[in-house]
């Protein structure tokens, strides 16, 4: 239960996944050309060579760091959402801090062109559609589509959180302008903006348009995956 959302302490964590942890910091705050192994090691204390020890270069201490926080906050959705723990006052409160470090890595992780930039984006949206499947087993259609545009609408607003932040007067990826953020991402899967005339009308115009060869369509599910994080 809440429990689980706990991460253990730091002295109770193994060198790798205090080196993880470490590096997970410091890519959050200074991007993956920011931070050195040296750096990564003085913040997990141990050596340089522990650290290549355990990942190698530091492209692979960044894939596992993307690899662990991607399952870390799917996780911890899955609590919320369809373990009870949304109610858990102690559960919510447990796993903010580890929601809001997805947020400021995946910030900055996910727009500096490179292909492993690439590769996150991709997997999020392959973790986005296992999401849907397994949650709504039920939804037909274009399951991909609308992992994509779901994925893509919360990484905009990673990847524009300067303008986001401004806009709120808040900074988003502090805790305060996280939760405000997070509320209206509520508000807005919550509360849709046409009602299903409207838009049975978009869909078949958008049919229309392809040329008479549409796609099954399917009901929105009631909650969309944040592959990133919210």
């Amino acid at each position: 239960m809440a429990q689980a959302a706990r991460e253990p302490a730091y002295e109770d964590l193994t060198a790798r996944a205090r080196i993880r942890d470490a590096a997970l910091r410091l890519f959050a705050q200074r991007g993956v050309d920011g931070a050195t192994i040296r750096d990564i090691a003085a913040a997990a204390g141990v050596s340089a060579g522990l650290v290549r020890h355990h990942f190698g270069t530091k492209e692979e201490l960044r894939d596992a760091c993307d690899a662990y926080l991607l399952d870390r906050l799917i996780g911890l959705k899955d609590q919320a959402m369809f373990g009870g723990e949304l109610a858990n006052p102690v559960f919510m409160a447990a796993a903010h801090p580890t929601v809001l470090l997805g947020y400021r890595y995946f910030a900055r992780a996910m727009i500096d062109g490179s292909p492993a930039a690439a590769a996150r984006f991709d997997r999020s949206v392959e973790l986005a559609e296992q999401w849907l499947a397994r949650h709504y087993p039920d939804l037909s259609g274009d399951r991909r589509a609308y992992a994509v545009v779901v994925v893509a609408m919360q990484t905009g607003l990673l990847a524009m959180h300067e303008h986001v932040s401004r806009a709120l007067g808040v900074d988003v990826l502090s805790p305060e302008g996280h939760l405000r953020l997070a509320k209206a991402t509520v508000d807005v899967y919550s509360r849709p903006l046409l009602d299903p005339d409207l838009a049975a009308q978009a869909h078949a115009a958008f049919d229309r348009l392809a040329g008479g060869n549409p796609p099954p369509t399917e009901t929105p599910p009631r909650a969309a995956p944040q592959g990133a994080a919210s």
